[in-house]
């Protein structure tokens, strides 16, 4: 099989030879002898890889195509499409991860000795990972019962909700033979609680045949090369990253740092010996459980590649039993005899399709039957339904779902029973939609019929950022897990005014039983409010002191009004090629622990707030005196990092300069970059969008000295902008503390 078969787009050549899209046009139109397309359309053609690389080593614009970059073009450009390229390689990584002799020996022959043989050996890991298998698939009836049937697509239509997970559809393949599915043994001897007539649930992964395996030859070879250099687990966290990246509007992921706080929440009362996500996206929540010897964790989605992912990801992760299914949780559950100790839930918001006609008289409804526009209150149910008996749940929740009048009845109920026991209200920008406060929900199965006494109620919301990376999600960890162990263990907490309180459970069943809850906890107390404005006052007045000492002396007019033109002009692009500056663009993964500098930081003046995609692809990380340029929007704007933002990992949209101080000052080259003409003319122009085209960026050529007296000038003007925005921000700040305070009673008008 010859790499042939893998194409490549005009972006993707551009990726691998370090240059701008304009720059394969421009050779497209130079070269004749420039491959021809293999592929695509006619304004978006596809190529040969090997042909690409070929010309690119000969015209001595590549000395080698990277590693990454190449299994990277393979998986985008296989036949199949990436998903199935994805599960694929995951398949081999997991057989080079727990057999690597067997896999050295499978691939030392032909790429048509490796698939013939694969199977075979990839039979031998899957089964013991993921569980048996039986031909022909399970029919579940309503007690649970197994009897051959014949595989059934999923019912589910996609859903479109915030957290749906979309994934990418990949046609089926009419020769694949049916789909086993899994039969594990059951966890628990309890009965089912599933009363569809028929459940059909499908195998989240199982052994591709040979033929199957034949075209993804290359890329199984390169995937093992990578991961000779990174490791399995690693290798297949890097793809993945680069595929959800790639596909950002198909996807919506749980952040990793709520995925651990939920984690942490539900494991408070004991580790986690069995975890099921039954809307498993891709295995975020799962992945955050603490590994343990013995563990079982379970997946469910209505997406099978998803599903597929999550499975592998997971047993790459850790060392531990993964069952993985695909279908419709709701519709069709694939564990209805599963007693877990830990459910974890990021549910699809606002879902009307979610069963309600068929499900009406299903025995997970132990609550109430749930309203056609309650979705999140079956998935609630149906996490209880999973949970052994003093099992805890925590569920990402809509604010809606803590109000909505339809839905009243089942809260009570659920109040009353003391299976919720905690609502906590996360900051705006905790996770998608980000415009809006989410919840979690932490509740568990009641062990005896005795009601709870009390509920705590928490609201972080005091801890959202201005940026956009997201809360400071350490203050977040901190307050809700302080207040939940203290709640778990006593069965109330002491009011902490403004964050959190224990409210008996009596208070909340009125006419609404509202759970939202800055409705129901103290305002902050008055003498703190009062000190923290004044706090506040006191600085605003420090800044517009400062602000005045920076203002610039009164503007002297040039004697020599064409001293301007008469300066020699250079480009960013010719200072490059000569040496006295090194050029990078920002990155589309990096290590989740590093901060990342966003194009909105730069044009805000503030801190890095920015995450990017874990993986292992080596991010670039600013150093003090580079020069960051934002190259979307039409702004004039560079700043030059100093040595508090040094170490961020370069966001996406940003392009990197950094010069070499023996010929250019940063403060200079940044100052003349936000010329208002200069950008002018570096800019092009799209129906929507104005992007800048650094390399034509100009510069006049002076003297070093002379580069100084102008950087010494920009840099207080960078000075007395900085001031400026911080007396804008305090300024704001006071006036909504004065606002609030006035109105809540906290600070009187004297």
């Amino acid at each position: 099989m010859q790499d042939n078969a893998t194409e490549v787009t005009a972006a993707g050549i551009a990726r691998l030879a370090g240059v701008g899209r304009a720059a394969v046009s421009n050779w497209r139109r130079r070269h004749a002898d420039f491959p021809k397309p293999v592929g695509g359309t006619e304004t978006s053609p596809a190529f040969a890889l090997a042909e690409i690389e070929s010309w690119l080593r000969k015209q001595g614009k590549l000395a080698e195509v990277p590693l990454r970059e190449r299994v990277w073009q393979q998986l985008v450009g296989h036949p199949e499409g990436p998903v199935t390229a994805l599960v694929y390689a995951g398949c081999a990584l997991l057989l080079i991860h727990e057999r690597p002799t067997v896999w050295l020996d499978v691939s030392s022959g032909s790429d048509e000795r490796m698939a013939a043989m694969l199977p075979g050996v990839l039979e031998q890991v899957i089964v013991p990972r993921f569980g048996a298998v039986r031909g022909g698939g399970v029919h579940r009836g309503r007690e649970g019962g197994a009897a051959a049937a014949v595989n059934t697509p999923n019912t589910h239509a996609a859903r479109n909700a915030p957290n749906t997970h979309n994934a990418v559809n990949t046609p089926a393949d009419p020769t694949t033979p049916p789909t086993p599915v899994n039969t594990a043994p059951p966890v628990n001897t309890a009965p089912a609680a599933n009363s569809a007539s028929a459940v059909h649930t499908r195998p989240a992964v199982h052994t591709p045949t040979g033929p199957q395996l034949l075209p993804s030859a290359p890329l199984l070879r390169g995937t093992a090369e990578l991961a000779a250099e990174l490791g399995a687990r690693q290798t297949f966290e890097f793809l993945l990253g680069r595929h959800l990246d790639a596909n950002p509007r198909q996807y919506t992921l749980t952040p990793t740092e709520l995925a651990r706080l939920m984690a942490e929440l539900a494991e408070v009362a004991g580790p986690a010996g069995i975890a099921l996500d039954p809307a498993c996206g891709t295995g975020a929540l799962l992945r955050a459980v603490t590994p343990r010897p013995g563990q079982e964790l379970y997946a469910q989605d209505d997406a099978p590649d998803l599903a597929a992912l999550t499975a592998l990801r997971l047993a790459l992760h850790a060392q531990v039993t993964v069952r993985g299914t695909a279908g419709d949780t709701l519709r069709a559950d694939a564990y209805p005899a599963l007693r877990a100790d830990v459910v974890l839930c990021h549910p699809p918001f606002n879902e009307r399709n979610w069963g309600h006609d068929e499900l009406a008289y299903d025995p997970r409804w132990e609550y109430g039957f749930p309203a056609r526009n309650e979705s999140e209150l079956a998935w609630v149910q149906h996490a209880l339904a999973r949970l052994k008996d003093g099992g805890t749940a925590v569920l990402l929740m809509p604010p809606a779902a803590a109000s909505r009048r339809s839905g009243r009845r089942i809260r009570a109920d659920l109040l009353r029973r003391g299976a919720l026991k905690a609502v906590v209200a996360l900051p705006i920008g905790a996770a998608p939609p980000y415009n809006i406060p989410l919840h979690l929900w932490v509740l568990r199965r009641p062990e005896r019929a005795a009601a709870q006494p009390e509920v705590l109620l928490v609201d972080t919301g005091r801890f959202a950022t201005e940026g956009r990376g997201g809360p400071d999600w350490q203050a977040v960890r901190g307050a809700v897990l302080d207040a939940w162990k203290a709640f778990d263990r006593a069965g109330r907490l002491d009011d902490e005014p403004g964050l959190a309180r224990s409210v008996p459970v009596i208070e909340l069943l009125d006419d609404d039983v509202d759970l939202a809850p800055a409705r129901h906890l103290p305002p902050a107390t008055a003498a703190d409010g009062a000190d923290e404005l004044t706090a506040v006052r006191e600085r605003l007045g420090e800044t517009l002191r400062l602000t005045a000492d920076l203002t610039p002396p009164p503007v002297e007019h040039s004697t020599d009004p064409e001293r301007p033109t008469r300066w020699p002009l250079t480009t960013i692009g010719e200072l490059a090629r000569g040496g006295a500056l090194v050029m990078r663009t920002g990155g589309n993964g990096g290590h989740a622990r590093v901060p990342v500098l966003t194009d909105h930081d730069v044009l805000a003046g503030t801190a890095p707030s920015g995450i990017l995609p874990e993986s292992d692809e080596d991010a670039v990380l600013t150093e003090p005196g580079d020069v960051v340029v934002p190259v979307l929007g039409g702004g004039s704007m560079a700043r030059v990092i100093d040595d508090t933002t040094a170490g961020a990992a370069l966001g996406r949209s940003l392009v990197l300069l950094r010069p070499d101080p023996g010929a250019l000052d940063p403060w200079f080259l940044a100052g003349f970059l936000r010329g208002t003409a200069n950008n002018r003319q570096a800019s092009s122009y799209a129906s929507t969008a104005t992007r800048l085209d650094v390399r034509r960026l100009q510069l006049p050529r002076l003297p070093l000295d002379e580069q100084r007296r102008y950087g010494a000038r920009f840099r207080a003007l960078e000075d007395f902008e900085r001031a400026l925005r911080q007396a804008g921000r305090l300024g704001e700040q006071l006036v909504r503390g004065m606002y609030d305070g006035l109105t809540d009673g906290t600070v009187t008008p004297e």
